[in-house]
């Protein structure tokens, strides 16, 4: 498979639709074991090292252990069955899964069978947008107000869904939900205030949240209890062009030393690593060594 970006690979596979599904498996026993030093693990999103996975799922997942993470945040690109077998035998966890490239009632499918806690939509604005465009409304999604408002209802229908089934739905940013909406408000700020927090938790992707102009420290201190997932992201310093090259933890623009302080003050339960394209400096599983090197001090 050729190496695309983490919005090429979601939008493609959201217009494949849902994929068939083996649900007869049980989930396997989350693992307890934890960074050491710490009491709380280190995980890693899948998608980070999609390559190394695809071309070689076991061995992929087994450095991922070896390296130090305890647990991953799932995407499936076969079967939530296959991933739970490969996952086990790594020794690796499974808290969160991303549903964006199966559709939302497969995802809470895989997720019960991958033993995962949260279901992630990383990309619920452009969820939307295909739906308008597929209804012959306008397509256009321009982050305005009227838009975030509608996102947050959606997002709070989601929220309620996943708690009839167990689970707990949470929305992950991109850059774009920064975009000012009118009244000293972003987009995203519309999303937090009018989203039950009980219903509908968030994923503060760090890197993004920068590259939108606002600080992932004061995002955590003014929002205790609804961000206890967390993406750890950095890119190139100069990165404001649209292809927004990805960096290695330590070696773009971001401290993550007062980031993460501030993320377990607000109540952080899983940090994932997470870094865009391209690997121009090293491979995937190269990087997620240095990414792993550089939070473990912190956690």
């Amino acid at each position: 498979m050729t190496m695309m970006t983490r919005r090429q690979f979601l939008a493609r596979s959201a217009l494949c639709g849902a994929a068939a599904w083996l649900a007869s498996s049980t989930a396997g026993k989350a693992l307890a074991a934890a960074t050491p030093g710490t009491g709380k693990p280190l995980g890693i999103q899948l998608y980070m090292v999609l390559k190394a996975y695809e071309a070689d799922p076991d061995g992929a997942l087994k450095t991922l252990k070896d390296i130090g993470y305890t647990e991953i945040e799932g995407i499936v690109t076969t079967t939530a069955a296959n991933l739970r077998s490969q996952l086990d035998a790594a020794g690796l966890a499974c808290p969160s899964l991303h549903f964006d490239g199966i559709g939302f009632e497969p995802g809470i499918e895989a997720a019960h069978v991958l033993g995962s806690r949260y279901i992630v939509s990383s990309m619920l604005p452009n969820i939307m947008q295909k739906e308008d465009a597929a209804a012959g409304k306008p397509a256009e999604w321009t982050y305005s107000l009227d838009q975030a408002k509608r996102t947050a209802e959606r997002a709070n229908q989601l929220g309620e869904k996943a708690r009839k089934a167990g689970l707990q739905y949470a929305y992950h940013n991109h850059h774009r939900e920064f975009t000012d909406v009118g009244g000293g408000l972003a987009f995203y700020d519309v999303l937090l205030k009018e989203t039950d927090r009980d219903l509908v938790q968030f994923e503060l992707d760090c890197g993004w949240a920068h590259v939108g102009g606002r600080n992932p420290v004061d995002l955590f201190n003014a929002n205790a209890g609804r961000m206890p997932l967390m993406h750890a992201k950095d890119f190139l310093p100069g990165a404001g062009n649209p292809d927004y090259p990805g960096s290695e933890l330590g070696r773009g623009t971001l401290d993550y030393g007062p980031i993460m302080a501030a993320a377990q003050r607000a109540g952080l339960k899983h940090c994932f690593v997470e870094q865009e394209g391209p690997y121009t400096r090293m491979s995937q599983l190269d990087a997620a060594r240095v990414d792993y090197a550089y939070l473990r001090p912190m956690r």
